[in-house]
């Protein structure tokens, strides 16, 4: 998905870290031979909510250390080269022998001086990196224009994906999304559906709604509009449907109904045009601040490494569907291997004597004590899965027909063990991974990988950045806004400075062309 040299250069390494697990009883110190790559070393030209970079360490002799370091062997500085400038940094271990540095502004800085040092003081190589130009916070509105957002976010050309989902439709005629919007309305009943009719138009934003529960257009109006501060993007308009289950039926009741509407999961019994679920998309933008669980942070859990976790698959969630109830049944008659329960009761209230007690809470960092993690369709696809990915467990994934927006791009033996989906291989499958160690492991982070390299924000920004710019060639152009729809305004956060001018001083480039980061 991400074609730049710098995430091929990743790619490398950590293919090459990950042949088999090692514990070392010698520990090797890192040198200032150890590196730095990613997207936060460029923070003036790339403006994202939370920035971030990556760190390999490196010994005297020039060999990439693989082992876990406690505690961490570098220290993390960012700091303003000039003024006051509320800044929160982390520094994040894999537990590979990389690490993952990230920082979020709370106001713009007038400049900004990164540093990463060896315990002994000594800087690693390139550091510091020092940042002339102003590093605006995520808020200002100060967009690029697409092909510069795009060159400064290293989005691909195309997405395979999107090019599948949108060429369902043909662009001979331009799609009338309005016409679309008002039969879907006609269709659905307002509590059974929810879903906006989206207007771009002249760098605003317009929606109208359709159904009792609409409250998730929130996550539609934030990343549309933190788009819309990155990037002059063109006028377009689309649907978003608002609820889990594909509204674009290939199968409905009295034949199909092919309408274009954009959804956080996808079918194959649906025509829907997947994106980025709502979940990974707020985390996307709110790491670091409101949640805790993002595509970062999950790489980093404090949690013990391949050799040394549970040897037993592991799941928590609620009843919300048969095959969760057929899990904790198996599990009961494989505690052996196995760990799984219900967390609470909503579709079988009446099956809780049976398939109850309730379990407690586990935090989800705390999932991976276990080698092994469960997934498993909710409603839909488990919104989890991409999270579980990223970790450092060897994931399970049961046979479905729902899909998130990167799933076709996974391979099964390769990235994650399939499971049939009424379950009846699964402990064959659990025992074929606690047999061959050696192979499970490489599966684990090889799914880990693949969520490393194509699973992070700019990722996630790109995808949405790509669907909409493609959509602009299919969609018929409106040309006044309906009556009736409502002014979608940019969020008013905290007061911060936002000098555009200053920005566009930077020579705006991908994150992959700067031998500092190589």
């Amino acid at each position: 998905m991400v074609h730049s040299t710098v995430t091929q250069l990743c790619f490398l390494i950590t293919h090459v870290i990950f042949l088999k697990p090692h514990i070392s009883a010698k520990v090797v110190e890192p040198s200032q031979k150890s590196f730095a790559w990613g997207p936060g070393l460029r923070p003036s030209s790339l403006v994202l909510p939370v920035r971030y970079f990556f760190i390999q360490a490196v010994d005297s002799a020039g060999q990439n250390l693989t082992g876990q370091s406690i505690p961490p062997p570098f220290q993390l500085t960012v700091q303003p080269r000039s003024g006051h400038c509320g800044i929160f940094s982390e520094l994040l271990d894999r537990k590979d022998g990389t690490y993952i540095a990230r920082f979020r502004v709370y106001e713009s800085c007038r400049g900004l001086r990164l540093e990463v040092r060896l315990h002994n003081g000594q800087h690693i190589q390139g550091s510091p990196w020092l940042i002339e130009e102003t590093v605006l916070h995520s808020n200002c509105d100060c967009p690029l224009t697409l092909d510069e957002w795009k060159e400064a976010a290293s989005c691909p050309a195309a997405i395979p994906q999107i090019d599948r989902d949108v060429n369902q439709f043909s662009h001979e005629i331009p799609i009338d999304v309005t016409a679309h919007f008002h039969k879907l309305s006609a269709t659905y009943h307002p509590q059974s559906a929810s879903f906006c009719h989206y207007v771009m138009k002249s760098g605003q934003l317009y929606r109208k709604c359709f159904g009792e529960h609409v409250g998730f257009a929130i996550f539609m109006d934030t990343i549309l509009l933190f788009l819309m501060r990155r990037a002059k993007l063109s006028d377009v308009n689309f649907i978003s449907n608002l609820g889990d289950y594909p509204l674009s039926s290939r199968a409905a009741r009295g034949g199909s109904i092919k309408a274009p509407v954009f959804s956080w999961c996808g079918s194959m019994d649906s025509f829907d045009i997947v994106m980025p679920t709502y979940d990974i998309t707020e985390s996307s933008l709110t790491g670091m601040d409101r949640v805790t669980l993002d595509m970062l942070s999950v790489q980093a859990t404090q949690t013990p490494i391949w050799p040394e976790k549970i040897p037993k698959a592991f799941w928590r969630g609620r009843d919300a569907r048969q095959e969760r109830l057929y899990l904790v049944e198996i599990a009961r008659n494989h505690s052996d291997i196995m760990d799984a329960a219900l967390t609470n009761f909503f579709f079988f209230r009446d099956q809780e004597e049976q398939f109850g007690p309730k379990a407690p809470h586990v935090d989800f960092f705390q999932f991976f004590q276990y080698k092994y993690q469960i997934n498993l369709d909710g409603t839909v696809a488990a919104y989890r899965f991409p999270y579980l990915l990223a970790g450092d467990g060897l994931i399970f994934k049961q046979e479905s027909p729902y899909y998130e927006h990167f799933y076709p791009d996974l391979a099964p033996w390769q990235h994650y063990i399939p499971v049939r989906r009424d379950l009846s291989d699964l402990v064959e499958r659990i025992n074929w991974a606690r047999e061959h160690d050696a192979e499970a492991w490489n599966i684990s982070r090889s799914g880990a990988e693949f969520a490393r390299t194509n699973l992070l924000p700019h990722n996630v920004f790109c995808y949405y950045t790509l669907l909409l710019e493609k959509w602009t060639k299919f969609a018929l152009p409106i040309r006044e806004v309906p009556r009736g729809y409502e002014v979608v305004q940019q969020t008013e956060g905290p007061a911060v400075s936002c000098d555009c001018a200053a920005e566009m001083k930077d020579f705006v480039r991908p994150f992959g062309s700067s031998k500092n980061e190589l």
